[in-house]
């Protein structure tokens, strides 16, 4: 099921990046922009909330430029600014009310502007490292070795029981209204849907019948993919693990709206795989 950002007309010329020479024509050429990254994940609004572009000025800094890729052939490029001008939003936020396309760069700038944040010197010797393919790779002269982009998987899951009532936690860290469904990370040598099981079980006590996945979401956040998955809990009784998750609670559709109604409910933003799958839910549209 492909949710995110279907109709993105973004393209990542993934082959062609690998020109300097073109990456520098796309940054002169007609229609090129250019979006600035702020700190905290912050990105610059129009008045009207769409992302806030500017031309290219200048010559191309291939240790400082990145292409997020092309849109009708024209170039489009971020650059980590920290002093970004208002008006601006956390980047969260901030792609909620964005189209396919412009959600697509947003996420993308984040990702490469994030990575390359963290990432100046060699895993392995400590050594600087210098950007290649346009801000998609850094490379280490010492090591001869070639790094990518970090990307750390997650899993996130509607769970649903034999009543189809779905699953709510709230983090001992958030706001006292707000809750969301069961997510975790995945550890080293562990397949998604034994992570969907252990996570589940160490946070609220749930042990899970069936285990389907759904769809994924970049949320660079700051480097997350979540893989999104719906499930059946083989019993309602729910123990929560009391640290990371202090209450959770099984709630029927007609709770669910009288939650929301009454304002006693604080939902994941609407850009979130969590929104996503808690409104396949309210359709009857998991695939269970």
């Amino acid at each position: 099921m492909e949710l995110w950002v279907p109709g993105s007309a973004l393209d990542r010329v993934g082959d062609a990046r690998l020109d300097p020479g073109w990456v520098r024509g796309l940054w002169s050429g007609e229609g090129a922009r250019l979006l600035r990254v702020g700190a905290e994940h912050r990105l610059p609004l129009t008045d009207e909330g769409g992302l806030r572009f500017e031309p290219p000025a200048g010559e191309f800094e291939d240790q400082r430029h990145l292409l997020v890729g092309t849109v009708d052939g024209m170039g489009v490029f971020a650059v980590d600014d920290p002093a970004v001008p208002a008006p601006t939003a956390v980047g969260r936020f901030a792609v909620t009310g964005l189209g396919d396309t412009e959600r697509d760069i947003a996420i993308t700038a984040l990702a490469l502007v994030n990575w390359h944040r963290v990432a100046p010197h060699c895993g392995i010797c400590g050594g600087d490292t210098i950007v290649r393919e346009a801000g998609h790779v850094r490379h280490c002269p010492a090591c001869v070795r070639d790094r990518f982009p970090r990307t750390d998987p997650a899993v996130i899951t509607a769970i649903v029981d034999a009543d189809d009532r779905l699953l709510l936690a709230h983090n001992a860290t958030w706001d006292a209204a707000r809750m969301s469904l069961v997510a975790g990370f995945v550890d080293a040598g562990e397949s998604l849907e034994a992570c969907v099981r252990r996570e589940v079980f160490e946070e609220v006590g749930v042990r899970l019948a069936e285990v389907r996945y759904v769809a994924s979401q970049p949320w660079p956040f700051p480097r997350s993919l979540m893989l999104g998955f719906a499930a059946r809990a083989v019993s309602p009784d729910i123990r929560v693990d009391g640290v990371e998750i202090d209450r959770a609670q099984f709630v029927s559709r007609a709770e669910y709206d009288a939650l929301l109604a009454e304002e006693r409910l604080g939902t994941p933003t609407s850009a979130s795989i969590a929104a996503t799958l808690i409104g396949l839910w309210r359709r009857g549209e998991l695939p269970l």
